[in-house]
């Protein structure tokens, strides 16, 4: 499936976090929903963009913006990775991966000369009314969160 475009609705989920609690996507509806899509916990890359998020998380707050990461990973491996870097906004654990599959980033990586289906790094800015507002692309995880922010900030201001 193609990744979702701005002005698309975004698909509904419920997904648990680290702590079990489950998320659905429509308990946050009338306030912005960053959904970052990373490919798996405490590795290099997505331990910078999860420590930018919470990094930033106090700024999110301020605009009341939601912040949920997700990836494939199971939910001891979610907390196991909270746990270790002070993470707590909810990560959520897509295990069958129907999640990233409904918004596009199920996709075919390749490593090594090896294909293998993996979750595309791919960050979506959902609007209060639940419409794709933004989505970023193969994300270079520094300053990401700063950029999302902004986009935050703007699309509130409107």
């Amino acid at each position: 499936m193609a990744l979702l475009d701005p002005g698309s609705t975004a698909p509904t989920f419920s997904l648990p976090d680290q702590r079990g609690t489950t998320h659905s996507l429509s308990a946050y509806a009338g306030r912005p929903v960053v959904l970052f899509f990373y490919p798996k916990d405490d590795t290099s890359g997505c331990t910078r963009e999860a420590c930018g998020f919470e990094a930033a998380l106090p700024d999110f707050t301020n605009v009341d913006a939601a912040i949920l990461g997700i990836s494939i990973l199971d939910t001891q491996s979610k907390a196991t990775f909270a746990a270790k870097y002070g993470l707590t906004f909810p990560l959520l654990a897509d295990e069958d991966h129907a999640v990233c599959e409904a918004f596009g980033v199920w996709q075919e990586k390749s490593l090594y000369g090896r294909t293998y289906m993996g979750v595309a790094r791919v960050t979506f800015l959902i609007d209060a009314a639940g419409t794709v507002a933004r989505r970023w692309d193969a994300v270079k995880v520094e300053a990401h969160a700063a950029e999302v922010l902004a986009a935050v900030t703007a699309l509130e201001a409107r």
